[in-house]
């Protein structure tokens, strides 16, 4: 192969300059660091649950930790778990219901981290529609829901729980709607939505609200991780100082929107400006103690993982607890 050659004029030009750079003594200033490039996936549009991720990007968390990240919303017929397990995203915000089914199918997915050590799931109804805070006032009612099976199974131990016979729950697919009109206008009785912004929006409109947290009948049903940050098994094993890169500035974010909420609801609202700035200042509050309210920010226990898995077990939506192995880990967050 013949080697490249130069044009002898533009040679001359670099050794002047190079010349003359050395009798002034001058120097170029070093290159910066080349970012690596991330890419985010959410589970839904931006919401309070996202707080400390769009405070570590637009507070140049991410970028200290060497990283250019990007966040994006789920695309139509791929959510945020097939895209991390076909290596369309570095990493992605899911659910444990959704995690453990999908590496049973196969998927290397593994949570590196949950946004919420408690889930804040709700039942939300109106005071007319019969639900009370005991959940075997379930009974008789018309459920609203997606149709899941773990609706199904979670609704149905709450009313056995609670006294009440599941059969005589009516489940009904809804949708992607307005839950509190719907509920007003009594399509259905009760929904399932987070205490941290369908509820508070519920709550702020109408003094009739009732609110029934999954949290406070854990003698019935397994508390479980949602939101969960995941990643590919595989990516991450062979480099982990990205995952534990991306993590250090993550939880650096959520802990400071701990300390100041107001800060987290800004950020929140410089990205996703259509949303509402009293009910994101009301969300963010709400769920910046709740972020770090078991210890560290992102941390997850054995023993919910494994309850939760056998729960999903029993109701035969798992042939058995093996996806379990390798399906989470706190490896990758910064020590405590």
């Amino acid at each position: 192969m013949t080697p490249t050659r130069f044009p002898a004029r533009r040679v001359g030009i670099a050794a002047a300059l190079i010349g003359s750079l050395a009798l002034t003594g001058c120097q170029a200033e070093p290159a910066a660091p080349e970012l690596q490039p991330v890419t985010l996936m959410l589970n839904w549009t931006p919401n309070a649950h996202h707080a400390g991720i769009y405070y570590a990007q637009q507070h140049g968390l991410y970028e200290a930790a060497g990283l250019d990240v990007s966040i994006i919303e789920p695309g139509d017929g791929i959510g945020a778990a097939a895209s991390v397990a076909e290596g369309r995203v570095e990493f992605g915000i899911s659910q444990a219901e959704s995690l453990l089914p999908a590496r049973a199918a196969g998927m290397d997915l593994q949570a590196v981290a949950t946004l919420l050590p408690v889930n804040d799931s709700v039942l939300m109804g109106l005071t007319g529609s019969g639900l009370t805070t005991d959940p075997g006032s379930l009974a008789g009612l018309t459920y609203g829901g997606y149709g899941g099976a773990l609706e199904t199974e979670i609704i149905s131990a709450l009313a056995s729980c609670g006294g009440g016979d599941p059969n005589e729950v009516e489940f009904i697919d809804i949708g992607n709607v307005d839950y509190l009109a719907g509920l007003a206008q009594q399509r259905f009785d009760v929904t399932w939505v987070f205490g941290g912004w369908d509820a508070l929006r519920a709550e702020a409109e109408r003094d009739d609200v009732v609110i029934v947290p999954l949290a406070e009948h854990e003698s019935c049903i397994p508390n479980w991780y949602t939101p969960i940050i995941v990643g590919n098994g595989a990516a991450m094993s062979a480099d982990p100082e990205l995952a534990a890169a991306f993590l250090a500035a993550t939880s650096s974010g959520y802990d400071a929107v701990a300390g100041d909420p107001g800060a987290g609801a800004d950020a929140l609202l410089a990205a996703a400006p259509e949303l509402d700035r009293a009910l994101v200042e009301a969300a963010v509050e709400y769920y910046a103690p709740r972020y770090t309210s078991q210890g560290r920010f992102g941390e997850m226990e054995e023993a919910v993982w494994q309850r939760f898995t056998e729960f999903l077990v029993s109701a035969e939506m798992l042939d058995d607890v093996a996806p379990l192995d390798g399906a989470w880990s706190n490896d990758y967050l910064p020590a405590g």
